[in-house]
């Protein structure tokens, strides 16, 4: 069996690796901005962005279920229930839910749900410019289901199956998207190795009704056929596609204290490759203390991310349900700074 471990985790690590190398075929040419369903990348969870989104290879609860869906399989107990809020840049708003059942000898089923909101604003013409009455918005979906499972004590695997839609005003574009990951805890002190593929899936077209137009082809109303439908033309996006692999280790840990640290580097088909590092502090598996430090670039000038920090509080109940708190802090830059609230019931 530990054979068939390792060899499952090699062959899945080189998949990764393929994919991934296909992923940004223009060697030195940043794709920034090439992308659609860019909220995919928000990140979710305050334990995860406080650490500085170093959350692959940690990834022990039901937030495995953004970073590694392989990590669902270790949530203790009958399952978990999440929900993450934030203040997004602009006055746009992101929240991200989650939950997880764990199946006795089959593993553990999760559905995932996530939203962005840009808030309503003005339509504004040449002839309107303060307003013509009519208002615009906003908003991007995800809905996903997905299956982890223990192969051993040490191995897991996760996928998850998502459904994308993006509308801005009368206009949508939906996809679909697969995410891949595998868990490892070695035993070298328990060191976590953890892999994962995001959004690998369609491309996404915007259609609606704000795309059609009614054409006059000799531009002369008098003559010729007027009036005939027609609409632009769209270009079609790839998602996302990020390709993670992380470590994690407890470098301490006695009767009231424990220290984790994690590192993961980064490869997304729409920018450079990053770095994200992050540690927690906890004391009597109750009270949390954690910071990090998300994007390190190898070219520093080009990002806004930053320090990130946080807090969290995990309560064990007497019914033996298990609640958390938990906030984080993220600073990008010449942006405004992030503020992250979750809670999360443990049953």
């Amino acid at each position: 069996m530990k054979k068939i471990t390792i060899t499952l985790f090699t062959l899945t690590l080189l998949l990764f690796l393929g994919i991934s190398a296909n992923a940004q075929s223009d060697v030195g040419v940043s794709k920034v901005g090439t992308t659609a369903a860019q909220f995919l990348k928000f990140g979710a969870g305050a334990r995860a962005i406080s650490m500085g989104g170093a959350y692959t290879a940690v990834s022990d609860d039901i937030y495995a279920s953004y970073y590694n869906p392989a990590g669902v399989a270790l949530v203790n107990g009958s399952g978990e229930v999440a929900f993450n809020h934030a203040e997004w840049l602009a006055d746009i708003t992101y929240d991200y839910a989650a939950g997880s059942i764990n199946l006795e000898g089959l593993g553990s089923m999760f559905i995932t749900l996530s939203t962005m909101q840009v808030p309503k604003e003005k339509v504004r013409t040449n002839d309107f410019p303060e307003g013509d009455g009519r208002y615009w918005d906003a908003t991007s979906l995800s809905i996903g289901l997905g299956f982890s499972r223990r192969l051993t004590d040490r191995f897991s695997i996760g996928l998850q199956a998502k459904f994308i839609q993006e509308s801005i005003w009368n206009t949508s574009a939906t996809g679909f998207a697969l995410d891949i990951g595998t868990y490892y805890v070695t035993p070298f002190n328990d060191l976590v190795i953890g892999a994962s593929v995001t959004n690998f899936g369609s491309k996404m077209q915007l259609d609606g009704r704000d795309i059609q137009v009614n054409l006059d082809p000799n531009d002369d109303p008098d003559t010729g056929p007027n009036n005939v439908p027609g609409q632009y033309k769209m270009d079609n996006h790839e998602l996302p596609l990020t390709f993670r692999v992380g470590l994690s280790m407890k470098v301490l840990e006695t009767r009231y204290m424990s220290v984790k640290c994690a590192l993961d580097a980064v490869h997304p088909n729409d920018n450079d490759e990053y770095i994200n590092a992050g540690t927690e502090f906890g004391f009597m598996d109750m009270f949390f203390l954690r910071g990090g430090f998300q994007k390190i670039l190898w070219d520093a000038e080009n990002g806004e991310n930053g320090l990130t920090f946080g807090a969290g509080i995990s309560y064990q109940m007497d019914s033996g349900m298990n609640i958390k708190f938990n906030y984080a802090y993220a600073d990008y830059g010449d942006l405004e700074e992030i503020h992250f609230l979750d809670i999360a019931l443990g049953f």
